[in-house]
Parts: structure tokens; C-alpha cells; sequence
């Protein structure tokens, strides 16, 4: 079973498996399996719970029953976020009918743990290689390097070309009054940092979680409305201030609220429309969903800026 667990039999006491732990010399143990006579897993003890256990307690009557185990065939990371969902150092892996084939120690756990975030990092990042060379990113030659990180680069360049044009097709209005262009990078930077918080929730929680996405969504929906009616509270006495325009501080505060909203949304639709397409939902971060951000961010001042202020 290896060096993670401790195998018992239900009838076995807890002094007797104390014992035999004390006679293995140099053995690391997270987790003691409780099976019955045909070696299917009944329950689990932790150290402390088998320490805390008078003597003569029979194991299979104190031990776990959830059974916190995966099959042979589950995912490694949705195998981690098992463990840690639950507290475990170690995880128990049983056949169809239950029978006890293996354990997962801590060392592998925090190994999946390790690569999946360096996997997921890049992603964000918008860089499109495979696991084995993205931890080998740094050692690779600069063409290489290149064709992982230029794909989505490019998508973002054509989409900063579509911002371009937004800001273009008010050239005029932001000649007569250029205090207008000063609230552009920060409200492109608020929601670019608002569907960046929403995408590391979704990247992983939406390969992970059983909750509909209708529900996922409503709750970002309603997580943007707040984040966007604080900043706009705070914005719009800034800008009446600052400028001495109520028209302006209206305008500015209420394209906040509504970037606000729209890149929490994003933030977990995008993602969850890549996953559905089949590609992993990391790759909804980074350069593709900023661009995005920004269109809409300019859009929405803009049309808050034409209705209030022009």
C-alpha cells in the first residue's frame, strides 16, 4: 500500500494497529484504510483519530464512512481538488466494487497541485503550449517560445484595432472636451481587474463545480452590480469634484457600474463557451478576454458619455 497509509482490518483494535505502526521502522503515515475480509475500503481514520482511540476500539466501528476515494480513471486535478476539498493528506483509490487498489500520497497531491497552476499560468497568460514545455519555458529557444505566445497576441492586436476604431468615431467630441479621454485608462483597467477576479474563479471552478451556469452567472451578475454601485459611489464625487460637472461625474460613475457588471459576466461566459467548444477553459483568459474588456468598457463610456454629456 505503500508508505502514505496503514491498512486494518474492521475487527482490528486501535492499540494493535498502533503496535504494528511502531514496529515498521521509518514509515510515513497520512491515512489508516479500514477494509473488510474482501479488501473493499470501509472507512478511513486520520493519525489524530486513531491516537484519540481508547485501546480496544475496533477500528470498523469508528471509522469514516463517506469513503472520500476516487477510481482509477479520475482526472488528476479534479483528484486533488478532492483532497482539498475534504482535508486530506492522502487519497484512497478503489476499483467498481469498492475494493482498495491504492493511495495517493502527499507528495503526488501537491505534484498535481504544482503542475496544473504552472499549466494554468501560462494560460492566462495566453501562452499555448503543453504542460512539458511549459515548464520547460524558460530553457526554450526564442522561436519556439514565439509560436507559443504570439497566436492570442495577435488576437489581441486585431482587437486593439477594433478600440481603435471605437475612440476614432468620437474623435470630435473628445477634441471639444478632452476631459473626457482622462477616464479612459481607468476604466478600462477596473474591468480589465474585475473579469480577471472572475475568470480565476471560473478557469478552475467551472471544471470542478455541479452548479448550473445559469446560477454561476446570476451570481456574478449580481457580484459586478455591487463591485460597480461601490466604485461608482466613490467615483462620482471624485469627478464632480475634480471638474466641477455633474453631467461628467453621472456619466463616468455610470459606465462604471455597467463595465463593472459586463466583465463579471465575461469573465466566467467566456471561459465556459471555450470549454464548451472543447478547448480548456484557461484559455478564455489573458489577451483574448482583456480585448474583449476593453471593447465593451469603451463602448458602454462612450454610450454613457453620448447620453449624459454630449
Amino acid at each position: 500500500m505503500g508508505a502514505h497509509a496503514v491498512l486494518a482490518d474492521a475487527r482490528d483494535t486501535a492499540q494493535a494497529v498502533l503496535s504494528r505502526i511502531r514496529d515498521a521502522q521509518n514509515t510515513t503515515w497520512e491515512l489508516v484504510c479500514v477494509i473488510d475480509s474482501n479488501e473493499r475500503l470501509l472507512g478511513t481514520l486520520t493519525p489524530a483519530e486513531l491516537l484519540a482511540l481508547p485501546d480496544t476500539t475496533e477500528l470498523g466501528r469508528v471509522a469514516r464512512r463517506e469513503r472520500v476515494c476516487v477510481l482509477p480513471g479520475t482526472d488528476q486535478e479534479k483528484m486533488a481538488s478532492i483532497a482539498l476539498h475534504h482535508g486530506v493528506a492522502a487519497l484512497p483509490v478503489v476499483d467498481e466494487t469498492g475494493r482498495l487498489i491504492g493511495v495517493v500520497g502527499p507528495t503526488r497531491l501537491m505534484n498535481i497541485l504544482r503542475r496544473e497552476h504552472v499549466e494554468d499560468l501560462h494560460r492566462l497568460a495566453g501562452i499555448t503550449s503543453e504542460s512539458d514545455h511549459a515548464r520547460e519555458a524558460m530553457e526554450e529557444p526564442p522561436m519556439r517560445r514565439l509560436r507559443h505566445r504570439l497566436p492570442w497576441l495577435v488576437v489581441g492586436l486585431g482587437g486593439s484595432m477594433v478600440a481603435t476604431v471605437v475612440v476614432a468615431h468620437f474623435e470630435s467630441a473628445l477634441t471639444a472636451k478632452p476631459a473626457l479621454a482622462f477616464f479612459v485608462p481607468g476604466l478600462v483597467y477596473l474591468a480589465d481587474a474585475i473579469g480577471t477576479q472572475s475568470e480565476a474563479v471560473a478557469v478552475r471552478g467551472l471544471s470542478l463545480s455541479h452548479v448550473s451556469l445559469a446560477r454561476l452567472l446570476g451570481g456574478e451578475l449580481r457580484t459586478g452590480a455591487l463591485i460597480g454601485l461601490v466604485l461608482a459611489l466613490l467615483a462620482f464625487p471624485m469627478v464632480w469634484l475634480a471638474f466641477d460637472e455633474l453631467r461628467l461625474a453621472a456619466a463616468v460613475a455610470l459606465a462604471l457600474a455597467g463595465a463593472s457588471m459586463v466583465a463579471s459576466v465575461l469573465g466566467l461566459l467566456l471561459p465556459w463557451l471555450l470549454a464548451r467548444v472543447g478547448t480548456d477553459p484557461a484559455y478564455g483568459s489573458g489577451p483574448l478576454a482583456t480585448i474583449v474588456q476593453d471593447v465593451l468598457s469603451l463602448l458602454i463610456y462612450f454610450a454613457c458619455v453620448s447620453a449624459l454629456v454630449l
